[in-house]
């Protein structure tokens, strides 16, 4: 069986009293995908800023203080997302944390197995407001991550947060990790913002000829500086070839529409596409790279002779 069910958040973020309202708000989301079959659920970039309103008003716009703050509520993060994951015996990529690490803030996604366990992506490349305002580091590493499917296939897939999608670095060394589906959290302030992730989404998909799934943040928060506005709608991309939709698109949510998207992805699809596709971006890859030697100034119209 080669069909994975996943479910794409375009999470909205409420103004909650207290930690058991967050509680409840998580559960029922999960429940709800869980309900609908989906092994593998998404969740946006920073959707855990939401637990900013559980902080002392004075920190809803401090964005430096807000950091150390959450720590607090790391560990009760953490196991609400480890007991759901057992609960529902599905696989979820939590909405990434500020968390602290010897270099400073990471912008870490956590990723729960079926059994409870986690593990984690860092994000790699910052936005200009994560390093210029709210001193967020790089982190390090990329890792592929192997979920054993109810089906008993094996899915294997790798996170590039938001801003790490517009490049093709961390996409290429997933894909080249086995990874068949790229996962896309993104927080994105306005439609340009939202663009950006989605084009570098749908480049990554056409380059490495696999599943790319996007999950936005949708929110209007005056309430915190850290959070104000997102937008996007959540989507599901392929490479346009073979038996995948022609124009790239799997699936794709309203704007600005909270909710999951739920669809079924066949990787015998991508599978077929990256041996006999009509095109072999994957296989090409390397031919690519080193074909593309050092650009030669060219200047035009010089030493013309009339």
């Amino acid at each position: 069986m080669t069909v994975v069910r996943v479910a794409a958040a375009a999470y909205g973020v409420d103004f909650l009293a207290d930690w058991a309202a967050y509680e409840a708000k998580v559960s029922a989301w999960v429940a709800e995908a869980a309900g609908a079959g989906a092994e593998l659920l998404v969740f946006p970039e920073y959707a855990a800023l939401e637990l900013v309103a559980l902080l002392p008003p004075g920190l809803h716009h401090d964005v430096l203080g807000m950091r150390p703050a959450l720590q607090a509520l790391l560990p009760e993060f953490l196991a609400l997302h480890a007991r759901l994951a057992r609960q529902h015996a599905l696989c979820i990529v939590a909405g990434s944390f500020p968390v602290a690490g010897a270099g400073g803030y990471v912008n870490r996604a956590h990723v729960f197995a079926p059994d409870g366990t986690h593990a984690w992506q860092d994000k790699l490349l910052m936005t200009r407001f994560e390093a210029e305002e709210w001193d967020i580091a790089p982190g390090a590493g990329v890792r592929v991550f192997a979920l054993t499917l109810r089906g008993g296939d094996t899915l294997r897939f790798g996170v590039a947060t938001c801003y790490d999608s517009e490049f093709p670095g961390l996409a290429r060394r997933v894909a080249e990790g086995g990874a068949e589906l790229l996962l896309v959290p993104s927080f994105t302030g306005s439609r340009a913002g939202f663009t950006r992730v989605r084009v570098g989404s749908m480049a990554r998909a056409l380059e490495g000829q696999c599943y790319a799934l996007h999950a936005p943040l949708i929110a209007d928060a005056p309430w915190s500086y850290a959070l104000e506005d997102a937008v996007g709608r959540a989507a599901i991309y392929a490479p346009a070839d073979g038996d995948l939709p022609e124009d790239g698109v799997v699936a794709e949510g309203e704007w600005n529409g909270s909710g999951w998207l739920i669809r079924d992805l066949d990787l015998k699809l991508i599978r077929d596409v990256r041996v006999g596709g009509h095109v072999l971006n994957w296989r090409d890859r390397t031919a690519a790279e080193k074909r593309a030697t050092p650009a030669e100034a060219v200047i035009l119209g010089a030493g013309v002779v009339g």
